[in-house]
């Protein structure tokens, strides 16, 4: 059996941003046509981390393992990930690759991709909150989809922001004068407070830290709420802890409103909000388009098992 294999500085090479948030919207729509089979997210608690699994089926078969060791330190990630690829005919597998950069960065493009469908179309400023990796991958998303005449980042620590972007001073503030905010840590409790966002803002959320998270209970209660998938109000690891308990009903997928299926924002004062849990379709489309790309420029070095 032959497999390709990529490296992380392969797939680096192989996928573009912009190309990306585009093919996302083909996946996030199929997701919600109940075109995809897909598994609920399953984990294992370490000692001193977390392995989280999810598969899910495409043209190929995607199976990715990611692990969460907050003890890392430089130049080990504190999320390391892998994806393999199976044939969905004969289940074998077709390829093996790094799955850190394509957790990074399809995730900052899913963000983008809501970003583009709900925020309003005059939004002028963005402020991302948090200095980690998805902290730089969504100040290089978000731009492809708004044009921002002022992009601020707010940070715990304020050397973190050095070469990110404005640094915000005032929290409280910042978020008071965004047209978008996008929360990138990793936090267990709630970042922001839901008063502090301005009628007509757009805030998205990405971080996963169960029992808790960075998004507040009450900004998902009365925003316009947006997830990839109503198994995000399942309690983790299958969905979202900020999420868990409330009536999915409330949720709509992103992949309804790209088909038009359902409305995105309402009106120019609604305040929208898109809640990531990390879906496998993202991980599938991603990982499948880093294939196609090598295949046909011949990336990558093939290894029989």
């Amino acid at each position: 059996m032959d497999v390709l294999v990529l490296s992380e500085a392969e797939v680096r090479e192989l996928l573009d941003l912009r190309e990306l948030i585009d093919e996302l919207a083909s996946g996030f729509e199929a997701l919600s046509a109940g075109e995809l089979t897909v598994a609920d997210r399953t984990g294992l608690t370490l000692p001193d981390g977390l392995l989280l699994s999810m598969a899910g089926a495409r043209d190929l078969v995607a199976v990715k393992n990611v692990t969460i060791f907050e003890g890392n330190r430089p130049p080990l990630a504190t999320h390391l990930a892998t994806i393999a690829l199976y044939d969905r005919a004969t289940g074998a597998c077709r390829a093996f690759m790094d799955g850190t950069h394509v957790t990074a960065m399809r995730t900052a493009a899913a963000a983008a991709l809501a970003a583009r469908e709900l925020a309003r179309p005059d939004a002028r400023s963005l402020l991302v909150v948090g200095g980690g990796v998805q902290a730089r991958w969504h100040l290089e998303a978000l731009p492809l989809v708004r044009e921002f005449a002022e992009v601020s980042v707010w940070t715990r620590r304020r050397e973190q922001a050095e070469g990110l972007g404005r640094p915000a001073e005032d929290l409280e503030g910042a978020v008071g004068s965004a047209d978008v905010i996008a929360l990138t840590t990793g936090a267990p409790e709630p970042v922001i407070r839901a008063e502090w966002v301005k009628p007509g803002a757009h805030v998205s959320s990405i971080g996963f830290h169960p029992p808790g998270g960075e998004l507040p209970r009450e900004l998902a209660e009365r925003g316009r709420l947006v997830v990839e998938t109503r198994a995000a109000f399942a309690a983790p690891p299958v969905g979202c802890a900020e999420l868990a308990g409330l009536d999915p009903g409330r949720g709509t997928e992103l992949g309804e409103v790209l088909a038009d299926a359902k409305p995105g924002r309402r009106s120019t004062e609604e305040i929208t909000v898109y809640k990531a849990m990390g879906h496998v379709v993202e991980d599938a489309v991603a990982a499948e388009l880093a294939h196609r790309r090598a295949v046909e420029r011949g990336v990558g070095r093939v290894v029989e098992l």
